[in-house]
């Protein structure tokens, strides 16, 4: 599959790749999202705006150009800005294979950093030459000015024009969270919520700190996604409760809100209000216990966002999707196309039919591989 590599949230053309609950797949324009929507189903979306997580400066001690991406933070609260989990880069910018990026100078704990009009210190270093935790010296309002005026929004070489701010907030986008955009969202416009309320079809949202999907390192991708803070209304847990109970399905927006919602989740899929942070990882192992359906980008195997998918259908059936995606020319990455997919039902070990558990690949039999394509 090729990246898409214009910053057009929403292109003429974009397509959907639809995986019902039998494994049937079929292909249909994007505009057409909400037609796979039901009355009575809730509708989740990430409402976290993106930071300008780039920053461009010098490693005080040798004097070396680097380049700083914030890559998560303890809590959404608007005064927490000071302690960033970070990677940090050597020469270069974007246009670099992030794969191919210079190492960062040799760091220690203790070192200073100047990025533009901020000044922060290495407080701690993680598990990789990349990854440390830094401190911001000055007020929230001194760290929140430099970012707007300093940051630039984390990018990558599929994308030659840089990105503005605009191009990476979503339609519903809110408090400044996300390191990088909660891309899913970008599938939404003013239009088509219009249309799911027109259809007796309610969304609500939550602010989930979206973080970076991309490393350059295959040992440090492999711990993907980070840690990321959360934030879940108290009227937004209270939907799900309703529509749960009403037979309604929950549709998360992005792979962010699965994770937020299944992390704040009881073993009754309950799900509980207030802040958090997701530790978990969702993997083809995960017993889904609140989301039904995800609206997702065309992700590759291998990637934390590809494996979260594993926990709502089978690997036979996301094999299947990528080899017709592949001959689609279906495009990769924040700007591409979109897949809808519904969790398949539950098979158990003794080939009777159970209930319909969510997250459960097929033990005995296969999905349908029916296949229609309207594009």
């Amino acid at each position: 599959m090729t990246a898409a590599d214009r910053a057009i949230q929403r292109p003429t053309g974009a397509k959907l790749l639809v995986i019902d609950e039998a494994g049937r797949l079929s292909h249909r324009p994007r505009a057409a999202l909400v037609d796979h929507f039901r009355p009575g189903d809730l509708v989740v979306a990430n409402d976290a705006a993106t930071l300008p997580a780039s920053l461009h400066g010098i490693h005080d001690p040798t004097g070396h150009p680097i380049e700083v991406r914030l890559a998560g933070r303890r809590s959404l609260a608007a005064d927490d800005v000071h302690t960033f989990t970070a990677l940090v880069f050597g020469r270069g910018d974007y246009h670099t294979q992030t794969e191919h990026r210079e190492a960062p100078p040799r760091l220690s704990a203790g070192d200073r950093l100047t990025l533009g009009p901020l000044n922060a210190t290495i407080a701690a270093l993680g598990c990789h030459q990349r990854l440390v935790q830094i401190d911001f010296e000055g007020t929230p309002d001194v760290v929140w000015a430099g970012l707007a005026a300093h940051g630039r929004p984390i990018q990558y070489a599929h994308l030659d024009a840089p990105l503005a701010l605009w191009d990476v907030w979503t339609p519903v986008a809110g408090a400044p969270a996300a390191f990088e955009p909660p891309s899913a969202g970008f599938a939404l416009d003013w239009r088509s919520i219009a249309a799911l309320g027109d259809r007796g079809i309610v969304l609500v949202t939550i602010t989930h700190a979206a973080g970076i999907s991309s490393t350059g390192d295959p040992a440090l991708d492999a711990l993907l996604p980070l840690d990321e803070a959360y934030n879940i209304p108290s009227a937004t847990a209270a939907a799900i409760g309703a529509a749960r109970a009403s037979g309604g399905r929950i549709v998360a927006i992005g792979t962010t809100v699965v994770r937020a919602l299944e992390h704040a989740a009881d073993s009754a899929g309950h799900v509980r209000p207030g802040p958090g942070v997701a530790t978990q990882r969702v993997t083809g192992d995960t017993r889904l216990k609140v989301v039904d359906v995800l609206l997702s980008g065309v992700h590759e195997p291998g990637t934390s966002h590809h494996q979260l998918m594993r926990a709502f259908v089978d690997d036979d059936t996301l094999e299947m999707a990528g080899a017709q995606m592949a001959s689609l020319g279906y495009r990769t990455h924040e700007f591409g196309d979109s897949v809808l997919v519904s969790a398949t039902p539950h098979v158990r070990l003794d080939g009777t039919a159970g209930p319909p558990l969510k997250g459960s690949a097929y033990l005995h039999g296969s999905a349908s591989s029916g296949v229609s394509v309207s594009i």
